[in-house]
Order: structure tokens, then sequence, then C-alpha cells
């Protein structure tokens, strides 16, 4: 697939399960370089938050990247102002579709007449936060279920 070969359309209720699946799937396989297996099991059982999933394709700005009939990627949008979800689908890395997700998320932002995106993004993420201007304000340990895993809370300013 090239990179023209997908659409970009904003996320329904209808794509919970498909969006969930990608979600674990990319998880398990793409950041196995940098974090461990417990760390990953205990990201990836968020999954099984119904309520936050509901919330996401309710009360966000989903974005989602589409190949034929299947997704490849998504990123959500909560209140303007913070992106909360970038992930592309483990065989459809380095395609062009986070960049086009990003950037659909700014225009979002800049829509909403937004100034600044603050994010909090994982280790394998941050190079590509970085070279889309991103900058860290901090390190941070996440607690979950007595897993401590890092993550970085990172802003934007919008031009």
């Amino acid at each position: 697939m090239n990179k023209q070969h997908f659409i970009l359309r904003q996320g329904q209720t209808n794509d919970l399960t498909e969006l969930q699946k990608l979600f674990v799937d990319t998880i398990t396989t793409i950041c196995t370089a940098d974090y461990d297996k417990q760390q990953i099991e205990v990201w990836i059982s968020s999954v099984e938050n119904k309520q936050r999933w509901d919330e996401i394709l309710t009360k966000q700005f989903v974005l989602v990247a589409q190949h034929a009939d299947k997704i490849v990627g998504f990123a959500t949008l909560d209140n303007g102002n913070y992106f909360d979800f970038l992930y592309v689908h483990k065989d459809h890395q380095r395609q062009g579709i986070a960049q086009r997700l990003l950037d659909g998320i700014e225009t979002e932002a800049r829509r909403l007449k937004q100034t600044v995106l603050t994010s909090d993004v994982s280790k394998t993420a941050r190079p590509f936060f970085e070279k889309n201007n991103f900058k860290v304000l901090t390190e941070q340990i996440v607690n979950r279920k007595g897993v401590n895993l890092t993550n970085y809370k990172m802003t934007k300013t919008l031009d």
C-alpha cells in the first residue's frame, strides 16, 4: 500500500471493535523494544475499560485512516487540545499514516481556535512527536495496577 491509498474519515461508534484490536495489536508488536511484557500487558488491559472507550468515540474527535475496508490507523483529540490516541496498524508502519493523522488532528485543533496541543506520549512515539515540533515538558512514571510505565508530557504551540 502506498501513501495515497488510504482515506481519512471521522470515526464512528461501530468502529469500536476494530479500533480496540488495532490498539492492542500495535502495542503488543511495535512497543516491545521500549516496554517489557508486564508493562505491555497492563497498557493493553485499558482496552477492557468499556466506559473509557465509549467516551473516546462519543466525546472526542476521532480520525480514522482507512485502506479499502480496513482501519489502518486512528488518532483522537479530546477537549479540542489534548492529543489522546495515535496508533497505526502494525502492518502499516512507516507509510505516512501517522503523519496524515497528526496533521488532521492539528487541523481540527486550529479549526477550534486552539493554540497549544498537549499529549502523554509513549517512549515508542516520542521521536515521531519530536520530529513534529512537540517538546517534552516532563518525563512521567504512570503506575497502572502496580506496574510503572514511563511516558512523556509533551506540548506543541500551533501557529
